[in-house]
Parts: structure tokens; C-alpha cells; sequence
């Protein structure tokens, strides 16, 4: 495949939600599109991978890709197809949840276990490059470790005992969490022989440590420092996991897993592909385990190889600085990507009444020809610190406050707030719940160049949801931006005139000929104005806006017929 061949996707609006975002199933969202004219403004729905079989994060820790049987069923798929609304998907390259029928069989069989070398033995990983410490694990040289981000604490590792007993250290780049069982006083009885009082005790003593997260190797064991050993090896022997496991791509078991989620993917309706994580999977001792070069490209050329076969686009997604100009590369490459940037532009432009570096990006993207899909908000933070090298830092860091000002909250990843910077809030919250803001920023993505993908709680003009991040408890900030919405809450939403005149501008992007990644295209900006300009085939469509008090106008050019089509 040359490098300027363009993979065919179209540049009309995509709907984005959870499957149980609008009235707890799909079969609710599927009626509420149905119901509200859904078809008429959107060609595509994104569906977020709890669609599937998982346990964690949302979706994202997929156990296997059959339908997640609480919210979806085939025939609601059917009915996404029969609006005519090509699916989006999600595959999740680089891991899978320890709750797989592969990470299983490992804890079941072990060493004899056909899936052993499916996912990365840290170990195998680092031997000969490192120290063996005493808990198990190899300490890699610090040199080939220099270059590599840990998203948490600590080395990414989770350590899972085999059947003959012996515990080994998988690759654990997300989240993990081990819960042993709470032994009561026959437990104790039965594997100390204590006599009943004395194994009351020291049941209460070992539950009362592990209930406030004391690891089972910094257990307590005071005057039962003799039954030490025995109490360990009943926890650890009867530990269940939770996690996301990183995949060894190296292994023709994996790559099987990946033909045969591609064709699954492919039966249920999928046109788009979404990339989830896939540039942590290239890994390599001295590498950086986060799109290491050129493992990540090598690999994304292998996935395209199988993706071909089911005629399906895919979607890279990669938060990188605009400096790193990774957008670029994806472009040469003939991939779609993701414009990170652009709900931060927004922002700015509207804020600061000068649309000056919303144009330079709009002007790259033509002139460089970068496709991308663009978005305000997501199921995640708005990217701000994606924007480094396109806005100044001191217009970021603005920015970054104006947002949490507003009741966004930020995650910082064990203090590194410079590496991983993403504000959790409505799009709507994040600007000021304004709804002249709102307005002009969905006619502003509309008429920038790219592939629409809208929010439902943005297109809802939802609040921030502080009820849901309560209800989350720690690390549930994204639950902000998540609202799950009783059917009869979405339908009353509609009533709202910010609502319903999205719909309008959606509509009209929808079915107006003027827009295509092949259309004529030109922008310009003056004071705080703003001018958007498409035309195609005889067809012209105008955005003209003043960013300083949000008014703007949409008109249409028809051979000689002009009409105004939206004025606010």
C-alpha cells in the first residue's frame, strides 16, 4: 500500500454513546434515534466496547467480544443498519481481562497451558536484562527502562500464582486489582488446627488488615507469627484477579485472537474500527513501550493486512503533543486519525474571541491533507495538554483552570500532570453552560474539516454529573462526563431549543452536498471573525460567525439561489 493512498470513509455525522447510555439498552438508544430523527442526522453510531462481554473500565476490559447480553441483543443491531447508520466499533489491541478464556486456562494449566506465551511473562520479557528481587520479579537495568511510561506506581506487573504454586509476573500496563477471600474461624481451624477461639481471633486479625488494603506479605501476624505461612498460601491459593493484560504480540495465538475479533466485529455490522491502546503493544527492552518506533507502525500495518480481508477502515487512536506531529505520520500513511485538538481550540477561540489558531489548524488539515474525526466531547477528558506546540503553554495552562474552574476535574497520573493531562467535564459545563457557546461550537466542528462524531450528552447539553462521580468512588472522575439517562430524560431533553437546533445543524451537514474530504475548502479569520467556506459540485455552504458574542449565520448557494439557512 502506497503511503498517499486514502482509505475510503465518508465525512457525514457519527452518533457516539454507550450502549445503556440512553434508557439502560440498546434497544432504548436504537428507539430513541428512531424516534427523534436520528437517521436524518447522523450515517454512523460509535458504540462503546461495554456492547461487549467485559468487567472493567467501562468496557475497555474485554473478557471476549460476544454481546454483552444486559444491553444489546443482534436484532438491535439490525435496527442500528435498517436507520442506515454504518457501526463503529472498538478493538482493543493491547489487552484483554484477566476474566478471558485465555488468562483462565493459564490459571487453570499453567506451564501446560496453550495460552501461556498469549500474554507477556515479564520475566521471559526481561531475562538476562535485569536483577531477580526477592518477591519474584526481575528489577530491569534502569537504562532499558529510561524511556518508558508507567501509568502507575511501581513496575507494570501483576503477579498471578500458577497451579504447582509458583508465581509469575504478567505485563500490566492498566488496571489490576487482587481480592483475596475473608477467612472466618472454621477456615482457621481447618488449616491451623487452632482451637475455635483462638482461630476467631485470628481470623478477625487477618480480615481486619486485608478490609484496609494491607498486602498479604505485609500481613500482621503478632502471637500467630507461627501460622504465618500456612494463612498465606490459603489466601494467595484462593486470590481471584481483575485487570487488563497486556498481549504478547509475538505470538501466532494472538494474532489468530485478532483475524477472528476482526471477523466477528465484521458480522455484527462494523464498518470503522477504532484502535484502542494499540500503540502500547509494540514493547521492546530500551524501547519506549508507548508507540515505539518502528514497532507501533509495523504493527498497525499487520492489523490493516487483516482488516482488508473484512473491508474494514480503521482508526488509530493516539493522544500524542501536536508537536510530535504523530497526526502527520498517520496521514502518510493512508489512516484517518483522531483530531485530539480540536475541542481545545474550540475553547480557546470562544474564550479568547480569536479564531486565529482554530484557522492555522483548519488550514493544515486541508493543506496537508489529514482526515480525521473530530469531536467536542467524549467518553473521555478533553485532551488540552494534546495542543502543545499548536497553542502557546500559557494559553494551555489557561485554558486547563478555565475548565476546572467550571467544575472539571483532572486525573494526574501518580504526579506526572505534564504527561497525561485530560480536564473531565461536559462539554457543555466547560463552557460555562452556555448555550450561544454550545451553539456556535457545534457549527464550528461542523464546518471544520474532518468526520463529525457527537456526544449524546453533549448534544443533550448535559451538566456535570457529580452524583455519578460520588456513586464511582475513587478514580470515578470520568463519571462527570457519563451520564446514563432514563429514555423519558432524553426525550424531555429534546425539548430544549439548544437541543433541538443541533439536531437542525446536524441535519443539514447530514444531507447538504457541499462537504467531502473532496470538496473545496477555504477559512480565514479577522478580528473576531471567523469565515468557513465549502463548496462542491455547484453546491456552496458558508459559515460566517463573531466569536466575541456567538452569533453566527449558515448559508447555502445553489447555482444562483442563496439561502440563509440558520441564523443565530
Amino acid at each position: 500500500m502506497g503511503t498517499s493512498k486514502k482509505r475510503k470513509m465518508d465525512n457525514a455525522p457519527m452518533f457516539n454513546a454507550y450502549p445503556d447510555s440512553i434508557g439502560g439498552t440498546l434497544s432504548d438508544m436504537v428507539a430513541f434515534l428512531e424516534e427523534t430523527g436520528g437517521k436524518e442526522a447522523f450515517c454512523s453510531f460509535y458504540i462503546l466496547p461495554s456492547l461487549f462481554h467485559s468487567d472493567l473500565d467501562r468496557g475497555f476490559s474485554v473478557i471476549d467480544y460476544e454481546l454483552n447480553q444486559l444491553y444489546a441483543k443482534p436484532e438491535d443491531l439490525e435496527r442500528v443498519k435498517a436507520l442506515g447508520m454504518d457501526l463503529k466499533l472498538d478493538f482493543v489491541l493491547n489487552h484483554a481481562s484477566v476474566l478471558s478464556k485465555q488468562f483462565q486456562d493459564i490459571l487453570k494449566w499453567g506451564e501446560e497451558s496453550e495460552y501461556r506465551d498469549f500474554f507477556i511473562d515479564w520475566n521471559k520479557f526481561w531475562e538476562g536484562k535485569g536483577k531477580m528481587t526477592a518477591e519474584g520479579y526481575i528489577e530491569p537495568e534502569p537504562e532499558l527502562i529510561r524511556e518508558m511510561f508507567f501509568r502507575k506506581p511501581g513496575l507494570p506487573i501483576l503477579m498471578v500464582r500458577l497451579p504447582d504454586g509458583k508465581k509469575v509476573p504478567y505485563w500490566n500496563t492498566f488496571y489490576q486489582e487482587i481480592r483475596y477471600p475473608m477467612p472466618d474461624a472454621q477456615d482457621m481451624m481447618r488449616i491451623t488446627n487452632l482451637q475455635y477461639g483462638m482461630a476467631e481471633k485470628l481470623a478477625e486479625l487477618i480480615c481486619g488488615q486485608l478490609e484496609k488494603g494491607v498486602l498479604v506479605r505485609e500481613l500482621q501476624f503478632f502471637a500467630y507469627e507461627n501460622c504465618r505461612e500456612t494463612v498465606t498460601e490459603f489466601l494467595e491459593f484462593n486470590a481471584k484477579y481483575l485487570g487488563q493484560m497486556d498481549l504478547n504480540i509475538r505470538s501466532p495465538k494472538v494474532w489468530e485472537y485478532y483475524e477472528d475479533t476482526l471477523k466477528k466485529l465484521t458480522g455484527y455490522g462494523a464498518k470503522i474500527i477504532r484502535l484502542d491502546a494499540f500503540a502500547y503493544a509494540p514493547k521492546a527492552p530500551g524501547e519506549k513501550n508507548f508507540l515505539n518506533e518502528p514497532g507501533t507502525w509495523e504493527l498497525l500495518a499487520q492489523v490493516q493486512k487483516l482488516a482488508d480481508r473484512y473491508g474494514l477502515s480503521l482508526l488509530p487512536e493516539i493522544h500524542a503533543d501536536y508537536s510530535e506531529k504523530i497526526y502527520e505520520k498517520l496521514a502518510q500513511k493512508g489512516y484517518m486519525t483522531y483530531d485530539f485538538f480540536l475541542p481545545g481550540l474550540v475553547i480557546d477561540a470562544l474564550e479568547s474571541g480569536s479564531g486565529k489558531y482554530l484557522v492555522a489548524w483548519a488550514s493544515e488539515l486541508r493543506e496537508k491533507d489529514i482526515r480525521v474525526v473530530n469531536m467536542l466531547g467524549c467518553h473521555d477528558g478533553i485532551p488540552l495538554l494534546d495542543l502543545r506546540g499548536l497553542l502557546p503553554e500559557e494559553r494551555i495552562e489557561k485554558l486547563i483552570w478555565t475548565v476546572v474552574d467550571r467544575g472539571g476535574m483532572v486525573k494526574n497520573l501518580h504526579g506526572q500532570k505534564n504527561v497525561y493531562y485530560q480536564v473531565n467535564a461536559t462539554y457543555y459545563s466547560a463552557l460555562g453552560e452556555n448555550d450561544r457557546k454550545l451553539l456556535l461550537a457545534r457549527a464550528l466542528q461542523l464546518f471544520m474539516p474532518g468526520k463529525p462524531q457527537v456526544w449524546y450528552l453533549d448534544l443533550l447539553a448535559g451538566n456535570n454529573d457529580y452524583e455519578a462521580v460520588k456513586r464511582a468512588g475513587a478514580g470515578g472522575h470520568k463519571e462527570i462526563n457519563r451520564t446514563s439517562l432514563k429514555l423519558s430524560e432524553a426525550k424531555a431533553a429534546l425539548k430544549k431549543e439548544v437541543v433541538r437546533k443541533q439536531l437542525m445543524l446536524l441535519k443539514f451537514r447530514r444531507r447538504f452536498p457541499a462537504f467531502g474530504f473532496d470538496a473545496e475548502f477555504t477559512v480565514s479569520a479577522e478580528g473576531t471573525g471567523i469565515c468557513f467556506v465549502w463548496k462542491k459540485e455547484g453546491c456552496e455552504a458558508m459559515l460566517t460567525a463573531d466569536l466575541s458574542d456567538y452569533s453566527f449565520e449558515i448559508s447555502t448557494k445553489t447555482g444562483e439561489k442563496s439561502v440563509i439557512m440558520f441564523r443565530e
